[in-house]
C-alpha cells in the first residue's frame, strides 16, 4: 500500500515533490506513466507520476490524470495529490480546474482544496489572493509569462473561469478556527453548492493545519510544499532520516538543455557562457531550416569533448515576442519543445550521461525523448530537488530545474554534484 500518490503536471515540479518527500524520510521514486507503477521498488511509500499535461487540451489532460489515478487506486494508494505550479500557471481554458473536477469524479468525492502556497519560498495566499513575497501575482513578472500570463491575483476568480463547479474560499480566519470548525464550514459550503475551494496559507503553521484537515481526504491539490506536510501526519514517530545526497554514477560527457524563458534562467545561461560554449537556438531561423538539428549536432560534436556545453532556446521578453509574432504562442512553444527534446536525444547519442534540464515543459520533453520511465530521486537540497538517476545497463543522471529557481552558479553546482557521484563510484 502506498501512503501517497502524486500526479504532477510537469517533470520539474514532480521531481521537487519527490525530493521534498525524500527529505522527510519517505522513499518516493518518480515514474512517467501509470504503467511504470508495476515496477516500483518494495520500499516505496509514495510515488510521483510526472506527466507533461500542463498545456495540452483540457479534455486530454483530464483523461490522462484519470488513467493515472486509476493506476494508483489499483495499488491501494491511501491519498492522491494533484500537483501544479506554485504560481497557479493556467489559462481560462484550464488545466487546473478541469483536472481537479475529473479527479473528483474518479475518486467519488464532493470536495477538494486548491493550495499552491509554498511559504518556504515566500509564495502565500491570503483572502484568496496570491502573493510572491510582497508582490501580488498579477503585478509580478508572471504577467509576462509567454505561455500562461498570470494577470489576476484572485485565485478564486482564476479557478472559477476554468471550472464548471462553483469555487469557494476557505479564508485564513476559518482555517485557524480549528479542524472541527473548518470541517463544519466546508460541509455548509458544499451543501450550498461549492465543491472546489481555494484555501489561504500564509506560513508553515497554516500548511500544517491544511495537512491535518485533509489527511483523510481522498484528494487534495496544490504546489510542491503540501505533500511534505501531509507526510508529517503519518511520520510523527519516525526517527532520524537518512538523506540521499549522492545517487549512483553515470560516467560520460556533460551538457545543459535550457528551455525556460525565466529571467533567472537567462542569467544562468549567460553566466555559463562565460566559461563554456552555448548554442543559442534561433526559432525563426529554425523554421526556415529543416536540418537545423544537424547544425546543433555538428556544433556539439566539435565542443563536447572539451567540457560541458549548453543548448538553449531561452529568450528575453522581446525575443519571445518576435518568435510568437511569426509562429504564434503555441507554435513557438511547440517548436522550442521539439528542438529541446531532439537535442537531448542527440546529446545522449554523443555520449552525454550527465544532463541539466532547465524548465518544466523542457524537462518533460527531454524525458520523453530519452524514453525515461522511472528514476531514483535525491533528498531536497540546494539543487532544488531536481537531481535524479535512471538505473540500468546504460545509466544516466539528470538535474531538472524549474526556470525561476537557483542562483547563477546553478548549472556548475549541478554538474559538480553528478561528478561527485562518479568519483564515489
Amino acid at each position: 500500500m502506498l501512503e501517497l500518490g502524486v500526479l504532477a503536471d510537469d517533470l520539474t515540479g514532480g521531481m521537487m515533490v519527490a525530493s521534498l518527500l525524500e527529505r522527510e524520510g519517505v522513499r518516493c521514486p518518480l515514474v512517467t506513466s501509470a504503467e511504470a507503477l508495476d515496477n516500483l521498488a518494495d520500499d516505496a511509500e509514495a510515488v510521483v507520476i510526472g506527466r507533461k499535461i500542463r498545456l495540452i487540451p483540457a479534455a486530454d489532460a483530464a483523461a490522462d490524470v484519470q488513467h493515472s489515478a486509476r493506476g494508483l487506486l489499483a495499488k491501494d494508494t491511501k491519498r492522491i495529490y494533484y500537483k501544479y505550479c506554485a504560481t497557479f500557471d493556467s489559462t481560462d481554458e484550464g488545466n487546473i480546474g478541469p483536472i481537479g473536477e475529473a479527479l473528483m469524479e474518479t475518486l467519488n468525492t464532493d470536495r477538494v482544496t486548491f493550495c499552491p502556497a509554498f511559504p518556504e519560498y515566500g509564495i502565500t495566499i491570503y483572502q484568496g489572493r496570491m502573493f510572491l513575497g510582497k508582490i501580488m501575482l498579477g503585478e509580478s513578472g508572471k504577467k509576462f509569462d509567454p505561455v500562461t500570463p498570470m494577470t489576476n491575483s484572485n485565485l478564486v476568480e482564476v479557478l472559477q473561469a476554468q471550472s464548471k463547479a462553483k469555487v469557494g474560499l476557505i479564508p485564513h480566519s476559518q482555517l485557524v478556527a480549528g479542524k472541527d470548525a473548518c470541517n463544519a464550514y466546508i460541509d455548509k459550503q458544499v451543501a450550498d453548492g461549492s465543491n472546489l475551494f481555494i484555501i489561504d496559507a500564509v506560513d508553515g503553521d497554516d500548511a500544517t493545519r491544511i495537512a491535518e484537515l485533509t489527511t483523510d481526504w481522498p484528494l487534495t491539490t496544490g504546489a510542491d510544499a503540501l505533500p511534505m506536510f501531509l507526510a508529517r501526519t503519518w511520520l510523527k514517530d519516525k526517527g532520524e532520516v537518512e538523506q540521499r545526497r549522492l545517487l549512483p554514477p553515470s560516467p560520460g560527457y556533460e551538457a545543459v538543455v535550457a528551455g525556460s524563458c525565466a529571467v533567472n534562467t537567462q542569467r544562468q545561461v549567460t553566466h555559463f557562457e562565460k566559461h563554456h560554449p552555448v548554442f543559442r537556438v534561433d526559432l525563426l531561423e529554425a523554421t526556415e531550416d529543416s536540418n537545423y538539428i544537424d547544425k546543433i549536432a555538428a556544433w556539439a560534436k566539435e565542443n563536447i569533448k572539451d567540457g560541458p556545453i549548453c543548448v538553449s532556446t531561452s529568450a528575453d521578453v522581446e525575443g519571445v515576442k518576435r518568435a510568437q509574432a511569426k509562429l504564434g504562442r503555441d507554435g513557438a512553444a511547440a517548436l522550442a519543445d521539439d528542438i529541446n527534446g531532439r537535442s537531448a536525444a542527440m546529446l545522449k547519442e554523443l555520449g552525454v550521461r550527465k544532463l541539466v534540464s532547465v524548465g518544466g515543459e523542457t524537462s518533460g520533453q527531454v524525458f520523453n525523448a530519452l524514453g525515461i520511465e522511472q528514476v531514483q530521486v535525491s533528498s531536497f537540497d540546494n539543487l532544488s530537488g531536481g537531481y535524479c538517476h535512471e538505473a540500468g545497463p546504460d545509466p544516466m543522471s539528470l538535474v531538472l530545474k524549474a526556470g525561476g529557481l537557483g542562483n547563477e552558479e546553478f548549472f556548475f553546482t549541478a554538474l559538480e554534484r553528478m561528478r561527485e557521484a562518479d568519483a564515489q563510484g
